[in-house]
Parts: structure tokens; sequence; C-alpha cells
């Protein structure tokens, strides 16, 4: 998983509540468990008809937001199934960081599993970051882990409360499999004393 310490980029703006995850990523797009290639089913029933042609007005496909890489959102963001292609689709289009007053708990926790930090925030906060993200592409935000603030083209700061442990992985790069390879070196001891204490094993 890569690192996630500061993070500059455009911001997108999203200001509908209850997105939930078939929104962001609808069934038909389930069928794989690579986490590459999602991209193309984002929003998609956003962003194309039920023929498959695109489209006019979505956010993500307007040249002043492509390439994006934070979203702002609605309350409630990611409610519904808990499919984790919804953050890898993200994470596939750019998406490394979505601020939204509140999320469903089962997204809001695979996003910090595969490198997408979500940030809560109060509604007055998403609202002066909302209104930054609509500038288009000088809706450029900073969003500093190490520091918890996010920085806004106007350099006015806003603060964010984020769980020590789940800022340490982010910070690190460490999902599931990584906090485990962490302890290689006392599993290792720990199978080769086995090995001696009980062979048969």
């Amino acid at each position: 998983m890569d690192k996630f310490t500061t993070l500059t980029g455009v911001a997108a703006p999203l200001p509908l509540v209850n997105v939930d995850t078939d929104m962001i990523i609808p069934k038909q797009f389930l069928k794989t468990v690579k986490r590459t290639g999602l991209s193309k089913g984002l929003f998609y029933e956003m962003r194309f008809d039920e023929a498959g042609n695109p489209k006019e007005g979505f956010v993500l496909d307007q040249p002043a937001y492509k390439g994006a890489s934070i979203l702002v959102a609605g309350e409630n963001f990611g409610c519904g199934s808990s499919r984790e292609h919804a953050p890898w689709a993200l994470l596939d289009a750019g998406i490394r960081c979505v601020i939204a007053p509140s999320f469903a708990d089962i997204f809001y926790n695979n996003c910090f599993k595969n490198g997408i930090l979500p940030i809560a925030l109060p509604q007055e906060q998403v609202d002066l970051l909302m209104d930054d993200a609509e500038r288009g592409a000088n809706a450029v935000v900073t969003v500093d882990l190490e520091k918890q603030e996010i920085t806004g083209p106007d350099g006015g700061t806003i603060a964010f409360e984020i769980d020590a442990f789940r800022k340490h992985c982010l910070l690190n790069g460490l999902d599931d499999i990584g906090l485990t390879m962490e302890k290689a070196e006392a599993i290792g001891a720990f199978e080769d004393a086995r090995k001696t204490s009980q062979p048969w094993l």
C-alpha cells in the first residue's frame, strides 16, 4: 500500500448526501478481484446513460477536475452494501482523500485499508471546502496527515481528527498484510521453536 503523508491536488465537489456504494461502483463491475481498471465503472450511472453514452456535466469528467485527487462530498458517504470495490474504484481513479460530514462505517474502514484518507468534518467546514472545490482547476487543496491539517486555496487551514493507529498505518503504508509482516521475525522464531518442540505438526 502506498504511503499517505502530504497530498496536494485539485478537490472535486460532489454535493450529494447518501452516496451509496452502488452509486460509487455498480454491481456489474464487481466480477473482478483485481484492484485496477475499476475507474471505468466509478459513478457509472451518473456518467453514462443506459446505452453507455457519456452524459454531460458529471464533475470528474469536466476538464477542470480531470486528475482530481480529493473528493468533497455530502453526509453519509459510502453507505449501502459493504463492497471493497468502492474504495478500489476511487483509488484507481486517483482519489486519495474523501472529505465529508460523515461516512458509513464499513466504507470508512475499507478506505484506510486501501490507502485512502477519509476525513469527517463538521458540515460548516465541509461547506467551506465545497465552495473551494467549486473553483475548478484553482481548487488546489493540501492535506497534511502528519499535521492533521487541510490547507485551502487561500491558505486557510482546517484541523481534523484521526485515530492514532490508523494515522500510523497510512503514514507508513501498512495494510493488514503489512502489519503482519512487521512481525515477520517474531513469527519466524515462533515457527522454528514449534518445529523443534512439536516436530510432528
